[in-house]
């Protein structure tokens, strides 16, 4: 199995077609197969690398709470990067993922040619932080006492996952039982120390103001959690554009693939032509019927 080697910890990777990279970053329900409909779509055309994060076997599962957290995951994105010796590519993450992915937009500006911040929220709003925390810290007490092949199943049946079922029941039915699948152990730590500790949103704001790469948020309308952080994030980065899917939940990439796929690819081609802006400050005036006469440019 190919391994990439990030501080210590093996994470397991694969990779097909040729092309420009894409490196898709998993969410914490799912694992690097979750990302198949857009790697057998996005190969025709680019190099497609996903990979487990560190505590989903096939990669390592450490048993220690520092070896999990937001800033090792951002940076076993570069790991794996570095280990293909690819110097920049596209990101495309979901969920957890996404919050690595917009982290590393901040930290190796130089390494993303494009993100893609989809399902990116959950927990964020401070009003909302301690119960988030409360709620991961039970689910991995959950994780620990009856493993993952029985909170798979109530994990699925989420009110944002719901759609997934009512949609498409067999891909609802893929979703679980991967997730059944996963180490409890690692789903554990990984809550406590990377969903649970994770910085909000909101206290990055500076940062995201000064970021210029380009990104594209997506969220599903009924995807409660990550709706009003999609909207801070849109109204903050000034090279962001957000797409809401109507009557979709949370995993969009599930959900809605072809949907999905098309969005994906005309963002990534609109960046390759060098026609991704970042938005006229014009838009932001405070009046929604008169328009500044300062002309642009």
């Amino acid at each position: 199995m190919p391994y990439a080697q990030s501080s210590g910890v093996k994470l397991y990777f694969e990779e097909i077609g040729t092309g420009h990279p894409v490196i898709f970053v998993h969410e914490f329900g799912a694992d690097h197969r979750e990302w198949e409909t857009q790697v057998r779509w996005f190969s025709r055309q680019y190099r497609c690398i996903t990979f487990n994060a560190r505590g989903y076997p096939p990669s390592d599962v450490p048993e220690k709470d520092a070896w999990y957290g937001q800033d090792h995951a951002t940076d076993d994105i570069a790991a794996v990067l570095k280990h293909l010796e690819i110097e920049r590519a596209h990101v495309v993450g979901m969920s957890m993922g996404a919050f690595a992915t917009l982290h590393f937009g901040l930290r190796y500006p130089e390494m993303a040619s494009a993100l893609v911040v989809a399902g990116c929220g959950s927990g964020a709003p401070k009003s909302e932080r301690e119960t988030f925390k409360k709620q991961c810290e039970a689910t991995a007490v959950r994780f620990l006492k009856e493993g993952s092949a029985v909170l798979s199943r109530a994990l699925g049946l989420g009110p944002t996952r719901i759609q997934l079922q009512n949609k498409d029941p067999r891909g609802w039915e893929e979703f679980v039982q991967h997730l059944s699948e996963h180490s409890p152990v690692g789903s554990a730590l990984t809550l406590r120390n990377y969903q649970a500790l994770r910085p909000s949103l909101y206290d990055l704001t500076t940062q995201l103001a000064n970021m210029t790469v380009p990104v594209l948020l997506i969220v599903g309308d009924e995807d409660e959690p990550c709706l009003d952080a999609s909207l801070f994030l849109k109204r903050t980065i000034p090279s962001a554009a957000l797409w809401m899917v109507p009557r979709t939940g949370h995993a969009v990439n599930l959900e809605e693939p072809d949907a999905f796929d098309r969005e994906v690819q005309e963002f990534f081609g609109t960046v390759e032509r060098g026609k991704w802006t970042m938005r006229d400050p014009r838009t932001l005036a405070g009046s929604a019927l008169i328009g500044s006469s300062t002309r642009r440019g």
